[in-house]
């Protein structure tokens, strides 16, 4: 079985001897081959190149048996794309170059047929890792959810609270699904281009979803994701991945999504208990833990398997994203851990 089988074999919720394993940011500043790439080219500029998109996403796979590579790139290349650029702070964070403040803000957006153009980039690495691959490695794309790349877009760049956002749904809603609406179709376009260059599943990141509750979720976020899932070819994986928002798992998956990412405050295996068996989970150890030691990763990684035993639809994954003071014997033990357990 290749990767790759093993990979959508497990998105379809179909036995496995072993889930899939990938990790996300698994290509990063915790490799030092990145490290030393980033000191000849920026971030935007590697993401901007298909070369050099297509070498940081193979990074991790010439160190680590990973079931799955996914690209390289960032959520707000969409906003960009529509008009909205952004950079990185010289202390740290994303600015975007301006905040989107009114409907007229939103009105002069680009429209969704501007996408194939303006991320011709992202197909380029795509197709770039496509060949390489050779089908025997799952390709993964993704993008945000259009709340998440709302939020940066209204805060004008990045917020722990994102209350600038927030208000502005609650209390100017026809401009928010104004804005909604364009970020959907400009997501339907960019999923699409992705499918069309190669890509084997999709990740929607939500990684905002957690700041509402409710119905403010349900109509924010969830109404226009499953917009973007019911424009996709039929079956198509699409994994999503909604940060802190564990209150709404049956709300997800009924979003038409084939896997439910989870972060590491959720029971994989109570989750496993309240869904129906047709959903596939993604994750979900403490990203922490790959700071420590490869002896702890190794033993945490195990429980969390045996958690799931028996059961299908699993991908080994973090709870979140690999941070930059993750050490690489830790990557090593957990890739090692999931590979060779019966």
């Amino acid at each position: 079985m290749t990767s790759l089988e093993r990979f959508l074999a497990a998105c379809a919720c179909q036995p496995l001897d072993r889930p899939p394993v990938w990790l996300m940011r698994q290509a990063g500043r915790y490799l030092p081959e990145y490290r030393a790439l980033k000191e000849k080219h920026s971030f935007l500029k590697m993401v901007r190149t298909p070369a050099l998109a297509a070498e940081v996403t193979l990074q991790p796979l010439h160190r680590f048996a990973f079931d799955a590579a996914i690209l390289f790139s960032d959520i707000l290349v969409v906003p960009e794309a529509l008009g909205q650029g952004y950079r990185f702070r010289d202390e740290g964070g994303i600015a975007m170059d301006f905040a989107l403040t009114s409907r007229v803000d939103i009105d002069r957006l680009a429209p969704a047929a501007a996408i194939p153009e303006k991320l011709a980039y992202v197909a380029g690495a795509l197709a770039l890792l496509k060949t390489e691959l050779a089908g025997r490695t799952a390709l993964l794309g993704f993008g945000g959810a259009p709340w998440t790349l709302a939020c940066y877009m209204l805060e004008g760049g990045g917020s722990d609270t994102f209350s600038r956002a927030r208000d502005f749904f609650r209390t100017n809603r026809a401009a928010f699904d104004a804005l909604m609406e364009k970020l959907t179709a400009a997501l339907i376009e960019y999923f699409r281009l992705q499918i069309r260059s190669g890509a084997d599943a999709i990740q929607i990141f939500d990684s905002w979803g957690g700041l509402l509750a409710g119905a403010d979720y349900e109509a924010a976020s969830l109404r226009w994701i499953r917009e973007i899932i019911a424009a996709l070819p039929r079956e198509f994986p699409v994994i999503l991945f909604a940060k802190g928002a564990g209150a709404q798992l049956a709300e997800q998956s009924a979003t038409g999504a084939r896997v439910l990412s989870l972060d590491w405050t959720m029971d994989l295996r109570a989750v496993r208990a309240q869904l129906h068996g047709n959903i596939a989970l993604q994750g979900n150890l403490d990203p922490q833990l790959l700071t420590t030691t490869p002896d702890g990763v190794r033993t945490a990684t195990t429980r969390l398997l045996e958690s799931l035993r028996g059961a299908s639809g699993h991908i080994f994954n973090l709870g979140h994203g690999l941070t930059p003071e993750a050490r690489i014997d830790c990557v090593a033990a957990l890739v090692e851990t999931v590979t060779q357990w019966k």
